[in-house]
């Protein structure tokens, strides 16, 4: 008898722990009332874009290269550089190193005595206008070939390879904006008989930087 009462409560607590579990689950199935807005909102990227003019064209002739140079010499290259992207920019720099397989040529790696470059922009009317080669160039105002135009530097008289070189008052900041610019190439009278017969080729790498961030 004891042990069929044991059973019994056993059978009971068991249907009890079913019957609180069957309630708590009761407790849970109700109805809310809800409500939900929303709203959308496209956002778009700008793009930084800067070109130099095709490729030896009279946008850009800085791919045409110039032999048999002796000290006083100067090479001058006519170059556009234009933002075609969407946004303005905060700086436009300029890079050059020389890709030769010598790395000690002297024409770029003597400072002093070695090339010398200079930048500068034409803000006359008519803008630059080329000779044929020997490519020359005048800064034209009223007539063609006056000289007459205001020459603004870009970037003084240098030695030719540098690395962020900054470029002043460039107009291409702006988007769609072009800068028209000269790139005058220079043998100092000081190059000595250690720059005969030496050669170089000098890389041009243009970088333009995206604004600074603001609000929209």
């Amino acid at each position: 008898m004891f042990q069929l009462r044991s059973i019994s409560k056993k059978a009971l607590l068991s249907l009890g722990a079913v019957g609180v579990a069957a309630s708590m689950a009761g407790l849970g199935t109700f109805a809310t009332f809800n409500d939900s807005t929303s709203a959308s909102q496209a956002v778009s990227s700008g793009t930084v874009d800067i070109n130099l003019g095709a490729a030896g064209t009279a946008d850009n002739r800085l791919t045409i290269g110039a032999t048999g140079l002796v000290p006083g010499d100067t090479v001058q290259r006519r170059a556009k550089v234009s933002n075609a992207g969407s946004e303005n920019l905060a700086s436009v720099v300029l890079t050059t190193v020389d890709t030769t397989t010598d790395p000690d040529t002297v024409l770029t790696t003597d400072a002093i005595n070695g090339l010398q470059v200079k930048i500068e922009r034409c803000t006359g009317a008519l803008g630059w206008k080329e000779s044929a080669t020997p490519y020359t160039y005048t800064c034209d105002a009223t007539l063609a070939g006056d000289n007459a135009g205001v020459r603004s530097v870009v970037l003084a008289s240098r030695a030719v390879i540098g690395s962020n070189m900054a470029l002043s008052g460039m107009q291409a900041l702006t988007a769609g904006n072009t800068d028209d610019m000269v790139v005058t190439l220079s043998l100092p009278s000081t190059a000595d008989n250690t720059f005969q017969n030496k050669s170089a080729t000098v890389e041009y790498t243009f970088t333009g930087t995206q604004r600074t961030g603001t609000n929209k």
